[in-house]
């Protein structure tokens, strides 16, 4: 059987998709289901059900899958861990949130640039969940952080750190507000103070007060900026109240440019994602990043 064949439908089982399986895969979409049916003809069994968005596995579908797509991987990972030698460089596309990839992972990709002989060229996008996830799929990068675990078989995630949220203003707030309204009064003691936000939605507000308060925000945003660096600015000039990520305020607490009006109990925690396209993991270069970025994390807190 022509390998070849097998590794399109493997595409395609993962992808769920023949036009997505194309693009990954460099071919087109004719291309692909000419391979697909070939395969099927050698067979004598139909391996996919096609539907209106897209093509379901059949039953023989999925045990080819499950049975050829380990041993596919391998024989990559082999060819591919003889162009990781001491004279190669490898360029790893990398997508995620702007602040997240800017402040954490950056950093600790860096090391792995450097004139070591086996350095590690980056090319970086940012994007929402959604844009990276899908640039991700449609082979546009290599390795992509989420705050959003895929669906499908295409992409898998490997969890990497939890970020703690934590309601902050300048240090006048605390005074307008009083020491005592917040805890005895809650959520009902902010509902006419100005918001910072990265989204008219609310996105960072509407969790925290649906995790610590049990209710939903009664303010609207008053400065709406699209980067969570640019939230903690204009908290540090005063501009209002805002959620912002522990490890993103951390120097602004410590030196009292911003305080904390809030510690509850159990704060409300965002979870990140390393994903990958499944059997990508193989390749040198993104492995390395990949297991780079866990280790770093272990030092993250």
């Amino acid at each position: 059987m022509d390998l070849a064949l097998l590794r399109t439908f493997v595409a395609v089982h993962r992808a769920g998709s023949f036009t997505r399986a194309a693009a990954l895969l460099g071919l087109s979409q004719p291309a692909v289901t000419s391979q697909i049916r070939t395969l099927e003809r050698q067979l004598g069994r139909p391996l996919f059900l096609r539907q209106a968005r897209g093509v379901t596995p059949t039953t023989v579908g999925d045990e080819l899958a499950h049975r050829a797509a380990p041993h596919l991987d391998a024989l990559v990972e082999i060819v591919e861990s003889g162009l990781d030698d001491e004279s190669s460089s490898r360029t790893l596309h990398l997508a995620g949130p702007p602040e997240f990839t800017a402040e954490r992972a950056l950093p600790a990709l860096s090391e792995l640039t450097g004139d070591d002989g086996r350095s590690l060229a980056l090319r970086v996008s940012f994007g929402t969940t959604e844009e990276v996830l899908e640039g991700l799929a449609c082979g546009l990068h290599d390795l992509a952080i989420s705050t959003a675990w895929p669906r499908g078989a295409l992409l898998t995630a490997t969890p990497l750190c939890d970020e703690e949220h934590v309601l902050v203003a300048a240090p006048r707030w605390t005074e307008r507000i009083g020491a005592d309204a917040l805890r005895l009064k809650g959520a009902p003691a902010l509902e006419h103070l100005p918001l910072v936000e990265v989204h008219e939605s609310l996105p960072f507000v509407s969790r925290y007060w649906a995790s610590v308060f049990d209710s939903r925000p009664a303010a609207t945003g008053t400065v709406v900026v699209p980067d969570l660096r640019a939230v903690l600015s204009c908290v540090i000039a005063g501009a209002g109240l805002a959620v912002l990520p522990r490890y993103l305020c951390a120097p602004a607490l410590e030196d009292g440019t911003i305080v904390t009006l809030h510690d509850p109990v159990v704060p409300p925690l965002r979870t990140y994602f390393l994903v990958v396209r499944t059997g990508t993991l193989a390749l040198p270069h993104i492995g390395r990043a990949h297991e780079w970025l866990q280790r770093a994390a272990t030092a993250w807190g």
